[in-house]
């Protein structure tokens, strides 16, 4: 039996700042440890290009069309959780695409994805000063990076928009 490959979980993330007052979009979410503090983020889904994925993420988490402006990093993280409470212990590696851009209003009556308790804005000094309630240490990077001025251009991503078929040799 051949052995199964190792794929990292790869996720997109978007971080936006608010213009009029340096805030920054967040999202509370339930995670297994409990209430969490998260970028708009989640898994890049089959036959969507990052770009893609990380609009419908925001959208889906906050309700808010996410316009990115430019790619803020390429992020790799590894979480282990323990098993416990009848789960198994988790040992997974992110790869994490995140992107600095905009968002416009609300979508009224959007409901949020499931996990999601609610979207917040909050200030830099203030997600700092709550890093015990961060998902994972990546959120704090990407605002740190965000903040320090880091960009990169979108067109750095290539995606192939068709469907690729290997020819047989013969």
């Amino acid at each position: 039996m051949p052995e199964l490959r190792w794929k990292p979980s790869v996720t997109v993330a978007a971080v936006v700042q608010r213009a009029s007052d340096g805030r920054f979009l967040l999202v509370e979410e339930m995670t297994p440890e409990g209430l969490r503090l998260n970028n708009p983020a989640g898994h890049l889904d089959p036959a969507e290009s990052l770009l893609q994925a990380v609009v419908r993420e925001c959208l889906e988490e906050t309700a808010c069309q996410f316009s990115p402006q430019a790619l803020l990093g390429v992020y790799q993280a590894r979480l282990q959780r323990p098993a416990g409470a009848g789960q198994p212990a988790e040992d997974i590696s992110y790869l994490r695409f995140a992107f600095a851009g905009s968002v416009g209003e609300p979508e009224p009556g959007r409901a949020l994805d499931s996990p999601i308790v609610r979207t917040l804005w909050l200030g830099a000094d203030e997600i700092r000063a709550c890093s015990n309630r961060h998902r994972s240490p990546l959120l704090w990077r990407c605002i740190a990076d965000h903040l320090a001025g880091q960009r990169f251009g979108l067109d750095v991503l290539q995606a192939q928009p068709s469907v690729w078929q290997p020819t047989a040799l013969g």
